[in-house]
């Protein structure tokens, strides 16, 4: 695996004074992704379905395509359970819509991991309201990981739903999702993934996890913004009412009332993010063209050397950086507020994230205002990460002599 290889196939990495290492906000696109969109755009342009012409049907096959290609990308076991949506954040809208109004009713519970996102977080705590339901967080432990003890003695109140964040975008720590899922279905609970942060940095099997339902974003995967996919068991996805009305998810309509497309239409209401969805699909081609493993272990090794080189500077505090992180490391600086890091790494080339990551309530569980948070995708290298490293102990030799 070469990452010099890969990048020369990202235009936006060719810039000679940029290191990116904030790819846990959003990922770079390969030259194929680009020219995926273009080709569309500049060949196949139409609306999709119900079309007469040629150009339509087009446009049609390269969005089912597409369809069909996420769906072998993720082991879908049947295509039409593949909804595309605007992202993650849809996704949970959707699900905590028709699937929280269909199954919470008043004293039921919601179980959503402490490190959870605003937009998997937000949504089910409107749903549980609206609901007279409650949602409840899994806490921490003492290490910085989900409390696996405290989870068994929350599922004792037999949750309905159980919210869980396969990788925490804040921290790039993992949830045991092949010990907790079990142990949610035990007690009958419904469970959703949240898979954003996953889906670029290992091969996923939505078969071999045992989810019911699973939520991704294209631009966290090395595809385009404004497209993701909610996947989920057919039989579940099919006995729910549509989350959005009018076009495309309807199968007749009148003034007096409405019926409803079949599955994937019905909860694809209004002409779809087309291009968004090939330039996504040749994402996820992109992404099973390459040696999966040996991407994770080339990440894994550059969050070793952040890892190892942050511990070294004295005054810098990591959050959850375990070994088996994926893609990212949270951290602050003693006595320095976390934008002002960002700013100094920026003044060096370095784009990193700082703030609170859209996770406040994990911000309020490690009792910090907000962090900085360095993420790695395969196109990064050791060198910048050596570079990382130095600027940082540069800002603290600065502040030091400043001090003086």
């Amino acid at each position: 695996m070469s990452p010099e290889h890969l990048r020369r196939q990202f235009p936006a990495l060719q810039r000679p004074d940029l290191i990116y290492l904030d790819n846990a906000a959003t990922t770079q696109k390969p030259k194929a992704v680009l020219d995926a969109m273009a080709q569309f755009y500049t060949s196949d342009n139409a609306n999709v379905h119900r079309g007469a012409h040629r150009l339509s049907a087009r446009a049609t096959r390269a969005f089912e395509g597409a369809r069909d290609t996420l769906a072998r990308f993720i082991n879908a076991p049947q295509r039409d359970s593949v909804i595309f949506t605007r992202g993650t954040t849809e996704a949970m809208n959707l699900l905590a819509s028709s699937l929280g109004g269909q199954v919470l009713g008043p004293g039921d519970t919601v179980l959503i991991d402490t490190w959870a996102h605003h937009a998997s977080i937000v949504p089910w705590q409107q749903a549980a309201a609206r609901a007279g339901a409650r949602l409840c967080p899994i806490p921490l432990d003492a290490s910085g990981r989900l409390d696996e003890a405290a989870y068994q003695a929350l599922l004792a109140q037999r949750p309905k739903v159980v919210v869980l964040t396969e990788i925490a975008n804040a921290l790039g720590a993992r949830t045991p999702l092949a010990r907790w899922l079990p142990l949610a279905k035990a007690v009958g609970a419904l469970t959703v993934v949240d898979g954003a942060q996953a889906v670029g940095h290992q091969a996923v099997d939505v078969q071999a996890l045992g989810a019911d339902c699973y939520a991704f974003s294209g631009h966290k995967m090395y595809g385009p913004t404004g497209i993701g996919v909610l996947w989920g068991r057919h039989e579940l996805l099919a006995s729910l009412p549509p989350y959005q009305f009018g076009g495309e998810m309807i199968d007749q309509v009148s003034f007096e009332q409405s019926s409803f497309n079949r599955l994937p239409f019905r909860f694809e209401a209004g002409t779809p993010a087309i291009a968004e969805a090939v330039g996504m699909a040749a994402a996820a081609d992109w992404l099973m063209a390459q040696d999966r493993q040996a991407l994770a272990a080339h990440e894994s090794a550059l969050l070793a050397r952040a890892r190892a080189g942050l511990s070294a500077i004295d005054g810098v505090t990591l959050y959850s950086a375990f070994e088996d992180n994926a893609g990212a490391l949270a951290f602050n600086l003693t006595g320095e507020h976390h934008q002002d890091v960002g700013i100094w790494l920026d003044q060096a080339g370095i784009a990193v994230r700082c703030g609170h990551h859209c996770c406040q309530p994990l911000m309020a569980a490690l009792q910090v205002r907000g962090t900085c948070r360095v993420s790695v995708a395969a196109y990064n290298t050791e060198a910048e990460i050596g570079a990382f490293v130095a600027a940082m102990q540069e800002m603290k030799e600065f502040l030091d002599d400043d001090a003086q």
